[in-house]
């Protein structure tokens, strides 16, 4: 090559990358059709971008491969376990929701149990 030109590959397709249609990402340039997540295949912006060695991901694709998993990490309702605890050493008279104080005066002990 003459001057020293360096040819850019896409490390997706291992092609020439040619500066009308390169994307800069994670460090590399990328033609536009080949920055796609490498899960869904859905087409990337610099927002929806998440890098993992080298290999592009969709945010959400991303956190569904990389991101923490178990109880807790879940969203609404749906994702609550209702573990009581029971093979850590916990019962379940010990975590009970109802008060070991004595009820007011006046009160009827017949609605407090």
């Amino acid at each position: 090559m003459p001057f020293g030109i360096q040819i850019i590959r896409c490390p997706k397709c291992n092609q020439p990358v040619y500066h009308a249609e390169e994307v800069s990402a994670a460090g590399k340039k990328w033609h536009k059709t080949c920055f796609k997540c490498g899960l869904c295949k859905k087409m990337l912006e610099s927002t929806t971008l998440a890098e993992h060695e080298g290999n592009l991901f969709c945010k959400q694709c991303y956190a569904r491969k990389y991101g923490p998993k178990g109880c807790g990490y879940g969203v609404g309702a749906g994702a609550l376990g209702m573990d009581t605890g029971e093979h850590l050493g916990n019962r379940e008279t010990a975590m009970s929701n109802k008060p070991n104080y004595a009820a007011p005066p006046g009160v009827n002990q017949a609605h407090q149990e």
